[in-house]
Formats: C-alpha cells, structure tokens, sequence
C-alpha cells in the first residue's frame, strides 16, 4: 500500500465539502421554520459539528471500522487511537487519519438530519443528549454493518456506494419515530407554517448540492474514474428530481416554487447516493425522477395525517433513500464499477432482494434503537420545550437571542425616529399611551 498525493488531495478536499453540508443544512432548515425559531434551528445542525466530531473521534469511528462482530466493531481504535498517516485496508492510497476524518464528517450530518423532524418543539438540552447517544449507538453500528469488514450486510453483498442506507434511511426512520413520540406542536395544523426566509432555504440547498459531489464522488476515495462517474450521476440524479419536482408541483398547484424547486433537488441528491459510482448517467436520470415522484406523493399523503415531521425528513430522506438503495438494485452495474454488482437491468434480480433486505433491517434496528434512546433521554430530562416557550419561540427562550430585530422605522416620536424594537411596551408607558395601535399612530404624526 503506497500513499498517492493525488487521492489524498482529493478525499481531503472532499470532507471539507461534507463538512460544509453541514452549515448548508442549517440554512436550508432554518428558512423553512417560522422566524422566532430561526436561530434555535440553525444551533440544532451548528452543535451538532461539534458535538458529532468529538463522538467520532471518542467512540464512533472504533464501532464503526475496527474489527469486531458482523453487527458492531470492536474499540481498538478508540481516541483514533494506532489511526495514522499510514494507509488502511478501507483506503490503500490514503493516510488512515484521511479515511477517518472523511467518514467523519457523514458521522457529522446525518444525526443533524433528524433535527429537521423536531425543531420548533424538542428541548435544547435534550436533542444534544440524544444526538451524541444516537450518534453513537445507532449510526456507527449500520455504518459498520454495511461498510466495515467483516458486517453483515456487507458481507451479504448488498451496495450503498455514499449513504443511501447508512446516512439517509437511518436519518429518515429516526425523524419519523422522534416525531412521533414527541408528538405535534401545539399549533399544527392551527396556525399558518409559513417558511421564513425562502432565500434562506435555496441558499442551503445550494450548498448542499455543491457539498454532495464530495459526499459522493470523494466516496469513491480515490481521484479516479469512479469519483468522476459518482460527481456526474450526482449532478443528473439532483438536475432531473427537482425539475420533476417542479411539474409536479406545477400540475398540481398551478405554481412551481422556490422551496419546491429546493425540495426536489436535495431529494434528487438522497435517491443518487447509493447509487451514484454504480450507476450509468441514463440511470440516474431516472433514479432522480422515480425518487422525486414517489417522495413528492408521500408528502402529500403526510399533509393529510396527524403526523408532525416539521419539515418532513421522513417524506424526503427515509423515503428517497428507500427508493434510492431498492434502485440501485436496478439499475447497478459491474461493468461501470468492478466493486459493485449487476442489478434487473444486467439480468440479476439477486442484488435487488439484497437491497430490500438491507433496506428492511436498518429500518427494523433504526426504530427500535431510536426509540429505546428517545424514552431514556426521556427519563432524565424533559425532552419537550414548554408551552410557553414553544408558543413564544426557541430562540430567546433556549439562547437568550434571537435571528431577527424587528427595527423597521415606523415615524418619529418626540424629534427621536421610533422602531418596533423590544422597548416598544416601554415607549407606550412613557408616553402614557395604552394600545399599540395608539402608539403607531402618534408616531406617524396621525
């Protein structure tokens, strides 16, 4: 095994972009919720770089990619401990620190998914608590599963070329059974859940899309023919989901929009990721439309139900990478990538039952695991903000700031101009004014 400059280079540069999906997913997230949670969202996926690197390096990279059982590794490599600046059996040509911190920054993202489920109504305190245990105790063990040496569903045979399985579907199953539990906000389906900041939220997604050719085309964890196959699937597989999304959406509501067009484009990313160095440009074409559909129509179907996934994470992530890992089983093929398997199209319906059984499993221990984790955390604190606090917004009640000062000009009052700022009640006494309403209008000169 021989350190190549140009492979390392390259998976370096790539778990940079992974590590900016990160703040590219706050901002997507943070401009589809209301303004008096803006801050609070952006702090849920901000930590998590944190808090998500620092288990990766105490814990999780060791369950992950040590040897172990077929369902977990083993702690030899805890603290990254004997990880150095020699190549191992998962990246020949790179340092081994190169690999870890690669893997790392998915490690970093995926639990940060999952806020997408709860903001507006999870406690602060204890998403950070359930992050760093779910982090721990359920992403390392699918990541080891069907990555690492020796895991069952590696071994088994089943493809996830980027995180369609590990990353997506835990990510997604994970939302849906913390949605559940916590249960709805107060105000679903009572107030109007308007998105906030719409520039917000195609800002996110922008950096997403550019994050992702690391995310998938850094997985090939070389600077070879793979990686540029993975970069090209994943442009296609993202252009061709969100103009589906869009007539969709324009069949449907008589108006395409931002946020669908932002919508369609990260469910796109979400199908292609298992699939993208096994997959022929042509297929990812359809890959992207057959998600974008099938996600598309189970959000509709979630708008009719009682359930509250904030910002739907299960309808996009569980769902996209469902259809994402069955159709790998389709359309994969050896001959685009020796390390993979043929699927239908190669006249191997074999890989495809592998896919659904992989697909099946991390579903079944996801769930459990999930939610064995939420009634624990559940036990020794309160996992839900109060009323009050989700009412008046997390912001200033879990940070004591907040995203926006409301200081629009709104006259002058006594030669000084007067903005809508938090004193306003204190302007009112002073000048013995009772109603707001009274206020404006003095200060306007009416």
């Amino acid at each position: 095994m021989q350190i190549s400059a140009g492979d390392t280079a390259w998976v370096l540069i790539s778990a940079a972009l992974v590590f900016l999906m990160s703040p590219g997913l706050a901002f997507f997230y943070s401009g589809l919720v209301r303004r008096k949670n803006a801050l609070n969202t952006l702090m849920m996926t901000f930590v998590a770089m944190s808090i998500g690197s620092l288990m990766w390096m105490i814990l999780g990279y060791s369950l992950a990619f040590s040897t172990g059982t077929s369902i977990i590794g083993g702690l030899s490599a805890a603290f990254l401990n004997q990880v150095g600046q020699l190549p191992n059996a998962y990246a020949p040509t790179i340092p081994a620190l190169v690999f870890a911190s690669f893997q790392g920054m998915f490690a970093v993202i995926t639990p940060a998914i999952i806020s997408g489920a709860v903001v507006e109504r999870m406690s602060f305190r204890a998403y950070l608590t359930f992050f760093a245990l779910w982090s721990v105790l359920v992403y390392a063990p699918v990541a080891h599963c069907v990555w690492g040496e020796g895991g069952w569903i590696h071994n088994l045979g089943a493809l996830d070329f980027a995180g369609g399985t590990v990353v997506h579907i835990t990510a997604g199953v994970a939302a849906l059974v913390c949605a559940i539990l916590l249960g709805p906000r107060h105000d679903h389906k009572r107030a109007p859940l308007i998105p906030h900041n719409v520039p917000f939220v195609l800002l996110g997604a922008g950096l997403l899309w550019f994050g992702w050719f690391g995310f998938n085309a850094g997985s090939a964890l070389a600077a070879n023919g793979t990686a540029a196959l993975a970069f090209v699937t994943t442009n296609i597989g993202a252009s061709s989901a969100m103009l589906c999304w869009l007539v969709l959406e324009w069949y449907r509501s008589g108006k395409p929009t931002a946020v669908g067009a932002a919508t369609g484009a990260v469910v796109g990313l979400v199908g292609i990721t298992p699939a993208a160095g096994y997959v022929a440009p042509w297929a990812a074409l359809l890959i992207g439309m057959i998600t974008a559909a099938v996600c598309f129509s189970v959000l509709q179907l979630r708008s009719k139900t009682a359930l509250d996934d904030t910002l739907d994470v299960f309808a996009c992530h569980g769902v996209g990478g469902i259809c994402g890992a069955l159709l790998t089983g389709v359309f994969a093929m050896k001959a685009l990538n020796a390390a993979g398997a043929d699927g239908l199209v190669a006249g191997n319906i074999g890989l495809l039952g592998l896919q659904a059984i992989a697909v099946l499993s991390t579903i079944a221990y996801t769930a459990v695991a999930t939610g064995g984790l939420v009634l624990l955390v559940k036990v020794f604190m309160p996992i839900r903000a109060g009323l009050r606090e989700e009412l008046e917004g997390l912001d200033r009640h879990a940070h004591g700031e907040e995203a926006y000062h409301d200081a629009t000009a709104i006259g002058t009052l006594g030669g000084a101009v007067v903005f809508r700022l938090e004193s306003l009640k204190t302007a009112m006494q002073k000048h013995g004014l009772a109603k707001p309403e009274e206020f404006e209008r003095k200060a306007a000169g009416q």
